[in-house]
């Protein structure tokens, strides 16, 4: 039961983890692309592509944390 316990600790550090890591990342980017797009506007796409990748990594962690769910069951 303790195992149980422990894999769901898990899986919340998994979430937690890379939002918290996605989170940082994402306010440097996000600052130097509304810089960017300042001085020039048809950086547009291209910043809000490179503000969105940061993300994927939270799914990542969204990815880990329901394998461990499955595991749990």
């Amino acid at each position: 039961m303790a195992d149980l316990g422990l894999i769901a600790i898990g899986a919340g550090i998994a979430v937690g983890l890379t939002g918290l890591g996605s989170a940082i990342a994402e306010a440097g980017i996000g600052a130097a692309a509304v810089g960017a797009m300042a001085e020039n506007e048809k950086l547009f796409g291209k910043g809000l592509i490179l503000t969105v990748i940061p993300e994927t990594i939270v799914i990542f962690g969204l990815v880990v944390s329901v394998l461990l769910w499955i595991k749990m069951e």
